[in-house]
């Protein structure tokens, strides 16, 4: 398969002329060049410039980023993964935001990929995640556009999200994650997930718009030890049966979203302000 110089300037949203300048300075050029001359770039070299534009995108010089463009990706480290510091969350929420504002969905996946796998899920989702997509998605509430923008990078997240291996094997669910009735925001749910799955819990999710009936349904069917739904908006919240599901014997029944500030909860609910206590919760009653 092979493209047009337009047409790899299209996919990675810069001009030709951007295109023709980089192959002429720094030799960003074709592979293939046809009988009659025309240039035309493989998938490999459409890689090559995806790294360029990512990397002149945080702040690199063209000319240092030329030399590292070049150079096949980093393998993904293993063994203890390490918060990410301040200045290093910067850079990767610049790279992440420019490569949504271009829809280039595969930079952001690998940037999202190689932070999961060097950072694991909570520092990747509180330092980089969480404050780009506020970032877009308020440039879609005070502009009314980039919704598509906004759609595609929530999907690059949750793909790698949901590339983390999850635990598998008989025995009881540690968390059946759910969101409130009509609620739509599902993605933290996966974003905990994805976190219990690297402290190898075994979990459910049963995703956005749960009616309550169908709530206190799977509770009865599936028993998990702990019982966790998500709701951004105080009115959603006030429609989860919490009196009901809290009858369930031996069930930790546990709220989180901004949707619960100011609801009176009863005693035996718990309510974990981050991802980080939402985990400690779980693991404090699985283990």
């Amino acid at each position: 398969m092979t493209y047009t110089p337009r047409a790899v300037a299209g996919m990675l949203g810069i001009a030709p002329t951007t295109l023709r300048t980089w192959d002429q300075r720094y030799g960003l050029g074709p592979s293939v060049r046809t009988d009659g001359g025309h240039r035309r770039y493989e998938d490999a070299d459409v890689e090559v410039l995806r790294r360029m534009v990512g990397l002149t995108a945080q702040g690199v010089a063209a000319s240092a980023a030329a030399v590292l463009a070049r150079q096949p990706p980093a393998a993904r480290p293993h063994g203890p993964r390490v918060p990410i510091a301040a200045g290093e969350a910067v850079v990767a929420q610049r790279g992440f935001l420019a490569a949504a504002k271009r829809l280039d969905e595969p930079a952001m996946a690998e940037l999202a990929a190689e932070l999961l796998a060097a950072h694991g899920v909570v520092s990747s989702w509180e330092s980089v995640f969480v404050p780009a997509l506020v970032e877009l998605g308020e440039l879609v509430a005070t502009s009314g556009e980039g919704v598509e923008i906004e759609h595609l990078a929530s999907g690059s997240v949750l793909h790698a999200l949901r590339s983390i291996p999850r635990a598998s094997g008989p025995g009881v669910l540690s968390a059946l994650l759910s969101c409130a009735p009509d609620e739509q925001h599902w993605l933290p749910l996966e974003a905990l997930g994805a976190a219990l799955s690297e402290e190898d819990c075994r979990w459910g999710n049963l995703g956005a718009r749960v009616p309550a009936e169908a709530l206190c349904d799977a509770v009865d069917r599936l028993r998990p030890r702990v019982v966790l739904i998500w709701a951004h908006r105080q009115d959603l919240a006030l429609r989860v049966p919490l009196e009901e599901l809290g009858t369930r014997p031996g069930v930790v029944l546990t709220v989180a979203g901004s949707g619960w500030e100011g609801v009176r909860l009863p005693s035996s609910v718990h309510r974990p302000k981050s991802l980080t206590e939402a985990i400690g919760l779980v693991l404090s009653y699985v283990r």
